[in-house]
């Protein structure tokens, strides 16, 4: 019973952390940004058109990895991109990226998006794999309860200007999300797909004994 809770919790502060991550880096990334660009809509708009996309394609990600890779090869590849994920933090954008004339700024803008945030915020979007991890380890629990945090996650995040803006300054959000949340949210993901990786380790094994008397039968 104590090892279902821990598992249970485990998989909904992993599910938690990510919806609110997701949100909260959002205005957080973009705010910093602004001063280069200016707080025109199209700056705001660009940077939507990037988070919607790479919303979209964590959600790709994830029915893809599930439904053609094993247990064992969606936790290996998961783990290797919070890896590479880590690597890209801080959370800080390159000045080489500042604007140097009056020219159309949406594609160096989606460029600077996707070299300083692109990858953390597809793995922060992947939470449908997570759910199907939680499914295939807790056969007969409907995995759907874990919506209810992760849309708590995200309306704790649009709490931004209101709970955080006023009170830390936009680098100190930086290194907040990045040296602490993010890691954390890392850690417990790769948890899990490790987890996973032995479960369906576990299950191969067990097919296997299961297969090979009835196969020496057939002999």
């Amino acid at each position: 019973m104590i090892s279902n809770l821990r598992l249970a919790f485990s998989y909904g502060l992993t599910i938690f952390l990510s919806a609110f991550l997701l949100f909260q880096v959002q205005p957080i990334i973009a705010k910093m940004i602004l001063p280069w660009f200016g707080g025109s809509a199209s700056v705001w708009t660009a940077c939507m058109l990037f988070f919607q996309m790479l919303l979209l394609l964590g959600y790709l990600y994830s029915h893809w990895v599930v439904r053609f890779l094993s247990p064992r090869h969606q936790s290996y590849l998961h783990m290797a991109l919070l890896a590479a994920s880590l690597l890209l933090l801080p959370l800080s954008p390159s000045a080489d990226w500042r604007p140097v004339g009056g020219e159309d700024p949406t594609l160096r803008i989606l460029g600077l998006l996707t070299m300083t945030i692109g990858l953390p915020y597809v793995v922060l979007s992947t939470t449908d794999l997570i759910q199907a991890w939680f499914a295939r380890e807790r056969p007969g629990v409907l995995p759907y309860r874990l919506f209810a945090l992760s849309n708590f996650g995200s309306l704790l995040a649009l709490a931004y200007p209101v709970l955080v803006e006023p009170v830390l300054p936009t680098r100190w959000q930086s290194l907040v999300w990045r040296s602490g949340l993010f890691v954390v949210f890392a850690a417990l993901c790769a948890m899990l797909a490790w987890r996973g990786a032995r479960c369906g380790q576990r299950d191969k094994a067990a097919e296997s004994s299961i297969a090979t008397p009835f196969s020496l039968r057939l002999k």
